[in-house]
């Protein structure tokens, strides 16, 4: 008689976990490699900075850890886009953001404390723009992952 209701429990428990091991899943579908530019593949990744970086093969990992510092950015940008990232703060301030104060950086929404720091990044050319917004100081800034 014991028994059916630990099944049960069991039972559940497992499904449970299935559900959060989906729901922590990054989406991938839109995410580049940050070493060629290429589509990123799921069995290609690399632990950084409490998420992952996907790669487009099975070269890249070793590229992206001899010099992660020089794919940093675009490692950065890769977070957010894939969803394992959330911006919380103002890149530049550190403070909260307005919700009339974005722009797009490399199809991110990124939102900005007031029209100074937004027009900062809108006057950039594209590689400055992620740098600005994605950098290691700005992503310290305004960024947490695995929220």
């Amino acid at each position: 008689m014991k028994i059916r209701p630990m099944i049960a429990g069991t039972t559940a428990m497992t499904a449970l976990l299935a559900i959060a091991m989906v729901a922590e899943a990054a989406d991938v579908s839109n995410a580049k490699c940050p070493i060629s530019g290429k589509p990123a593949k799921e069995e290609a990744a690399v632990d950084f900075e409490g998420g992952k970086v996907y790669l487009c093969c099975q070269n890249c990992p070793k590229a992206f850890e001899a010099d992660t510092k020089k794919f940093a950015t675009k490692a950065h940008h890769q977070m957010v886009v894939t969803g394992q990232a959330k911006q919380e703060k103002c890149p530049f301030s550190g403070r909260p953001c307005k919700a009339d104060q974005t722009t797009d950086v490399d199809g991110v929404k990124v939102a900005f404390c007031c029209p100074n720091c937004k027009a900062k990044v809108e006057k950039a050319d594209a590689g400055e723009q992620m740098e600005l917004c994605f950098g290691a100081a700005a992503f310290k800034k305004a960024y947490k992952v695995g929220q």
